[in-house]
């Protein structure tokens, strides 16, 4: 089966689905979502978005706080140009429908998290994300210019390569014509041609045994990105997030957001001793990657299973209206945030590399766009600042949109795209197999290649990871398609990435912390 259309989104997260709004009065579009359209890292993203509203906060102020927590590898032009473009952007979402909390007075009720010098995030109660995706996925599904195909798994990028043209990581001149992609529900290969395709597959979680994202995160569009010689840079600033709810046996694991610390919860010990004082004069609002180490080490000097944050001193009524979802999980385990401390550890949160873009956000590979978690902009660095990757995502999109309506009249479908060539796949799946080779992957990765690193940890890692991946390839070569099997493909080839620019990075820089190159101690 072949469609043919002018632009193909992969994802349906915010950059995915602001994108398409923004292209499609001149354009057919197709939408590609690996699952249901809402089970995207946006819908998950309590926190909010942030940006300049109100004075005296300002533009320079949150580039400032940017490049701070970026641990000195940001962007700055980059950075300049996200910030700045931020009010209309936020703009174009509450125009869209989304509906951010007010004060009484009718003023935004600015939310302030970690790395934050001001109150600037802007929030609707814990589900930011949520009310972000209903209220584009609304918008886009009354656009006649798009379609949406939901349970379809993009398999791999069209390009040279697949008409038997061999590409090189060095060519200048690889081209992306589209995307193979498996329609789950009819188990069929559907080839989408496009003259533009936009990748906007979301992060990486799903490859930690912890991890606050949804268990779809297996950082599909970069691995195909990679397998089709494009760059990809900065693949070891994993973001963990310090403040999961501990509840063993959860999956994805419940996000208790950096808000709640910036509405005045207190991270102590389960014996009640406050210890972030230690670790940095900003205590519970240091950067994530100061305080998401603290924990760990805090862990491991204890043989604690989990620390805390107290909220029991705040204000309860406003505690419950700010925060309801957080609450109601809580009150589902039998803890009363009121009364009770919540039980947190770090979780696999956000990439702050991946697929290199540039100033356009155009990838390596002509015709082919990025944006979102899976793109690396340079806006974060070494590590990101809360709410930033929301406002990340709809600006970086807005660029490619304009810049790609303006290429789209240079570009033709691809007439001479064979189908998808399956000759010698005959077993059916082993899920046995797969599944058990997912597990030693997390294990591997939240073992060696967590929140602390070591050289000796990265090659033990390495050579295990090595074992899977001949294993998973030659299951690949002899296997029926399936999303199981491609996701597992795609988790191994993530994992390696991570590994190897980690094992390249001769220095602790933010996310990246190594016991082999440990940070002078500096207090912030």
């Amino acid at each position: 089966m072949e469609i043919k259309v002018d632009f193909l989104v992969l994802g349906s997260g915010l950059a995915g689905l602001s994108f398409a709004l923004k292209v499609a009065d001149n354009a057919k579009v197709a939408i590609i979502s690996k699952k249901s359209f809402n089970e995207t890292n946006t819908s998950y993203a309590q926190g909010g978005i942030a940006g300049v509203t109100y004075q005296p906060d300002s533009y320079q102020k949150h580039i400032e706080d940017t490049l701070i927590a970026g641990d000195g590898l940001c962007d700055k032009t980059v950075v300049e140009l996200v910030v700045s473009k931020a009010p209309e952007q936020i703009q174009k979402l509450i125009e869209w429908g989304t509906q951010f909390d007010k004060k009484a007075d009718g003023n935004y009720d600015l939310a302030k998290e970690g790395g934050h010098s001001m109150h600037r995030i802007l929030h609707h109660r814990d589900n930011t994300g949520f009310e972000i995706q209903r209220a584009l996925f609304a918008k886009l599904k009354k656009h006649p210019n798009i379609q949406i195909y939901e349970n379809h798994f993009a398999i791999d990028l069209i390009t040279q390569h697949h008409m038997g043209i061999t590409v090189t990581r060095q060519d200048k001149d690889i081209e992306c014509y589209g995307a193979y992609a498996l329609d789950v529900d009819r188990n069929q290969i559907v080839k989408f041609l496009s003259k533009i395709t936009f990748l906007a597959t979301g992060g990486i979680g799903n490859i930690y045994q912890t991890t606050t994202n949804p268990i779809i995160s297996t950082g599909d569009g970069i691995a195909m990105v990679y397998r089709a010689k494009g760059i990809v840079e900065n693949m070891e600033f994993v973001q963990f997030h310090p403040t999961a709810l501990f509840n063993p046996g959860e999956r994805p694991s419940f996000l208790i957001t950096e808000a709640i610390r910036g509405f005045g919860g207190i991270l102590k010990t389960p014996d009640g001793k406050e210890f972030m004082h230690k670790y940095d004069k900003r205590g519970s609002l240091a950067p994530r990657d100061i305080v998401a180490r603290a924990i760990d080490t805090e862990m491991k000097l204890h043989g604690f299973e989990h620390v805390c944050i107290d909220v029991t001193q705040t204000n309860h009524d406003e505690l419950k209206q700010h925060f309801p979802n957080i609450y109601e999980k809580c009150l589902s385990l039998s803890i009363d945030m009121t009364k009770d401390f919540i039980p947190v550890v770090p979780a696999a949160h956000y990439l702050c590399g991946g697929i290199k873009v540039d100033l356009n956000s155009s990838t390596s590979i002509k015709r082919l766009y990025a944006a979102g978690e899976s793109a690396s902009t340079g806006l974060h660095g070494a590590n990101r600042l809360a709410s930033n990757s929301l406002l990340e995502a709809i600006v970086f999109a807005d660029i490619a949109a304009n810049h790609s309506l303006k290429e789209l009249n240079n570009y033709e479908n691809q007439p001479k795209i064979p189908e998808w060539n399956d000759e010698g796949t005959s077993l059916a799946e082993e899920m046995v197999l797969i599944t058990q080779e997912f597990k030693e992957l997390q294990m591997i990765m939240s073992n060696y290649v967590g929140i602390v690193r070591s050289n000796l940890r990265l090659k033990r890692a390495f050579d295990r990871l090595e074992i899977l991946y001949k294993e998973t390839e030659e299951l690949y070569e002899k296997t029926t398609i399936s999303p199981h099997l491609c996701e597992l493909r795609n988790a191994i080839n993530i994992g390696y990435l991570i590994i190897k620019m980690a094992k390249r990075r001769k220095e602790s820089r933010g996310l990246h912390y190594t016991l082999d190159y440990p940070q002078k101690n500096k207090m912030h």
